[in-house]
């Protein structure tokens, strides 16, 4: 099999252990920055270029773009899709990802657990957007971002106010969001690879940080999920439509809710909580996906 990994570092943690687990399974893999990419149109034709090479011949692509390339690293990925290739999380679901809001309104419709969620843009309609929510303490959320960049709290209507006011002043839509007292400074991630959950950790925050993110200095620690939790998993992953899913849970009284859906979660943290060869599983799952288009049973994108 050949394979592309989109990545704009080589040297990451997430993009070598892909490279190194691809060459043990004894496939060809080349990593591809998104960036360098140059997609040419013609009527009735796509091609894709990089450093004066046409980016044809491959069987499979996994797509790691970041949440500052999102735009062009998505045409890039459709592109790819276009031109017949398998990708490993496709462009459609990406992007639902990387829109928080419309990411939760679509795992609302599915009956998903999640926090109370409210959108204001009205100043006059903050006051009931937070107790719809269940009063302050109330997270504050911009509608893209990623590694806990854009996620707030606030512990009064003052300061909701105060927030609210800067980020409708620059232009940013917000959202409120339910402050889960018994989660306080920890989640759960769970990884689901085709279907399937692969492993998850419970992450807890550094001392004086509300969000659990190992990139804020978070530590993980491999945990078993009950039958809740797993559900919750699967489903949040199918409800976006991605193949490879980083489900970002919190542990309330009444059960999971997810928070996030992340299309490129980072490799290092759950491989060391858990031991578990996770890039082998994505791996092994880009696999069945070429083996399920040579056979033309691959199954269509949720629209």
């Amino acid at each position: 099999m050949r394979l592309c990994v989109l990545s704009r570092n080589p040297r990451l943690y997430s993009t070598s252990r892909l490279v190194e687990a691809a060459r043990a399974r004894g496939h060809e893999v080349d990593v591809v920055d998104p960036i360098s990419c140059v997609l040419l149109l013609e009527r009735g034709r796509q091609r894709l270029v990089s450093g004066g090479r046409s980016l044809d011949g491959y069987d499979a692509v996994i797509p790691r773009i970041g949440a500052s390339i999102t735009d062009y690293g998505l045409a890039v990925c459709a592109a790819f899709q276009h031109l017949g290739v398998a990708v490993v999380n496709r462009a459609e679901a990406i992007a639902r990802s990387r829109d928080k809001l419309r990411a939760i309104e679509r795992l609302s419709a599915a009956g998903v657990g999640i926090p109370r969620t409210a959108l204001a843009r009205d100043p006059s309609a903050i006051r009931a957007a937070v107790d719809a929510v269940g009063g302050t303490p109330v997270i504050i959320k911009l509608p893209k971002g990623t590694q806990g960049v854009g996620v707030m709290i606030a512990d009064s209507p003052a300061a909701v106010e105060s927030m609210l006011d800067t980020l409708w002043g620059l232009g940013q839509n917000i959202i409120l969001q339910e402050f889960v007292a018994e989660s306080r400074g920890r989640d759960v991630r769970a990884l689901v690879v085709g279907g399937e959950l692969v492993g998850a950790m419970r992450r807890t925050a550094r001392a004086g940080e509300f969000r659990s993110n190992l990139h804020r200095g978070g530590a993980g620690r491999e945990i078993t999920l009950d039958d809740n939790y797993r559900e919750a998993a699967l489903a949040a992953a199918a409800v976006i439509g991605l193949d490879l899913a980083g489900v970002d849970i919190l542990e309330s009284s009444d059960g999971p809710r997810v928070i996030e859906v992340n299309s490129s979660p980072g490799l290092k943290g759950i491989e060391r909580a858990t031991s578990l060869d996770v890039a082998g599983r994505i791996i092994a799952h880009a696999e069945r996906l070429v083996a399920e288009r040579a056979a033309g049973t691959d199954g269509e994108s949720i629209p």
